[in-house]
This record gives structure tokens, C-alpha cells and sequence, in this order.
């Protein structure tokens, strides 16, 4: 039995907060850009936190990982989209460095948990 909820979890909420942060950033792009990069990244950047919520739903340390891995693909993903939208001239250098540095600390948070849910299982098992 866990004894912590989904909110409880930094790194959920650190992916939910980033998710919603590109939104923001995205919604006031014009319709091309929008449509084209921006949906793409906006996605991508709420699966980070919504992977981690389903896995953290099935209650089996194996799936909870691999959805936590499906997460991290997500991270890596929005890298590249973040990318492109400095590229492009769709956000700021400045804007490109701080998200690209919270997406980083998603990144090890994430790694951190995935451990942790490797050592409850060993832990459990008595394996």
C-alpha cells in the first residue's frame, strides 16, 4: 500500500505545471504556428505528466515503470519541439533556456522516481 498520493509527488506536479506553461506559451501563437508546432509540443508536453499519473493508477510496480518511461520519451520529445520553436523564432532564448532547464529537472526527478519505484519493488518482493 503506497503511502503517498499522485499530487504528492514533485515530479507530477513539476510535469503538470511545465504542461500547462507550454499551453499558456503556445496559445498565443498565431494559428500556423499553433497548429503545426505548437500542438505537437502542447501534447507531448502534457503526456510527461500524464503518463506518470496513469502509470502511478496501476498499482503494479512494472507498468507504473513503464509508463514512467513513456514519460521520459515525452521529456525527450518536448526537447526537440522546444527546439524547433527557438529555431523557428517561437519563443526567446531566454524563454528556450528556463524551459529546457525545468524539463531537465523533470528529467532527473523522473529518473529519481523510476529508482525508486525498482527499489519498492526489490523492497516487496524480498527479492
Amino acid at each position: 500500500m503506497s503511502f503517498y498520493t499522485l499530487e504528492d509527488l514533485e515530479v507530477y506536479q513539476l510535469a503538470e505545471s511545465f504542461g500547462d506553461e507550454i499551453w499558456f506559451i503556445v496559445h498565443e501563437w498565431d494559428y500556423f504556428a499553433k497548429d503545426t508546432v505548437g500542438k505537437q509540443m502542447a501534447r507531448s508536453a502534457d503526456s510527461i505528466g500524464a503518463n506518470i499519473a496513469e502509470g502511478y493508477g496501476r498499482y503494479h510496480y512494472k507498468e507504473n515503470k513503464n509508463f514512467c518511461y513513456f514519460s521520459r520519451g515525452s521529456i525527450i520529445e518536448t526537447k526537440g519541439w522546444l527546439r524547433k520553436s527557438k529555431t523557428r523564432g517561437l519563443i526567446t532564448e531566454d524563454q528556450f533556456a528556463i524551459l529546457f532547464e525545468k524539463l531537465q529537472a523533470i528529467h532527473l526527478k523522473l529518473n529519481a522516481y523510476i529508482k525508486f519505484i525498482g527499489n519498492s519493488n526489490i523492497n516487496k518482493s524480498g527479492k
